[in-house]
């Protein structure tokens, strides 16, 4: 069944001050890493760290998520437009995340807190890896509900209308429920690929990463599996996704097919093949549960 994209993005207005939903979709992600993280952390999957220390890694991967995704998003996407205009790396409520920049600016934030710790880089990517897919099922749910990032045109059942497509420019809302209700749409109907992208980046990933690390892997398997599913998902979900239509022929970079997001995700498939196989080689991590801190009174 056809359906108009009717959401209104603003969750909330209070005069000037408008929240919205992607932003809550953000907090969401966050809180859930908190908690998810505090639950490994006190069943001692980072040998060695608190909570308050704990905390402090969550902080900084936050500042890692949002620097590195607006860098990304203007370096890996819109860099002639940065060339011209340097200040559009600041303009962040006009909108653009990449999630691969997002991923450097938490690996760089976890690179200097296990240093900082005195810990190995990659027992703490592998502690954070379960974390992260929460954050981008809540994040592309953000997209979907804000009306962007949608799919190709397509027939089948389950297409979305989405009014801030460009074929609707200057349509009143009026003039959409008129012409949906008579079915004049739905040869605009298109993949909600950012349900796509919630599905199997959020719900499949947390599963099988949550299930995968719920027992004792070793070094570099957590994160190996985190990069292939990744990869691979973003790979497919981008067939059905209109790409960036500023970079190279209408979005494609080659072939008529090929997208940025799936150059960038190529990488991560071969660096999670890497991983895995390097897993077979190192050492496991032994959890050591937080000591239950004593009574008062």
């Amino acid at each position: 069944m056809t359906i108009l994209h009717q959401i209104d993005p603003i969750a909330i207005s209070l005069g000037p001050l408008q929240v919205h939903w992607y932003g809550i979709m953000y907090l969401l992600g966050f809180v859930t890493a908190w908690w998810l993280g505090r639950r490994r952390i006190r069943a001692g999957r980072l040998p060695g760290v608190g909570e308050q220390a704990y905390g402090d890694l969550l902080f900084y991967a936050m500042l890692g998520v949002v620097l590195g995704g607006r860098i990304g998003y203007v370096v890996f996407y819109n860099f002639a437009e940065l060339l011209k205009d340097p200040l559009m790396l600041f303009r962040i409520w006009e909108g653009g995340m990449s999630f691969h920049g997002g991923l450097l600016g938490v690996m760089a934030a976890a690179l200097w807190w296990s240093h900082r710790q005195r810990t190995h880089f990659f027992d703490v990517m592998d502690f954070v890896a379960p974390l992260v897919p929460p954050g981008l099922g809540f994040g592309r749910l953000g997209n979907y509900i804000g009306g962007e990032l949608w799919g190709k045109t397509t027939d089948a059942g389950w297409g979305v209308i989405f009014p801030r497509a460009p074929e609707f420019a200057g349509w009143t809302a009026e003039q959409l429920q008129t012409q949906f209700a008579g079915g004049g749409l739905d040869r605009f109907a298109r993949h909600p690929s950012q349900l796509y992208q919630a599905l199997l980046e959020g719900l499949v990933m947390f599963v099988a990463l949550w299930w995968f690390s719920s027992k004792p892997r070793p070094r570099y398997a957590v994160s190996g599996l985190f990069a292939l599913l990744y990869g691979c998902f973003r790979f497919l979900v981008e067939f059905v996704r209109v790409p960036d239509a500023q970079i190279g022929d209408h979005g494609y970079l080659a072939f008529g097919w090929l997208t940025m997001g799936q150059v960038l995700s190529v990488p991560l498939i071969l660096l999670g093949l890497f991983w895995l196989w390097l897993s077979t080689r190192s050492p496991t991590l032994q959890p050591q549960p937080l000591a239950a801190e004593p009574a008062k009174g």
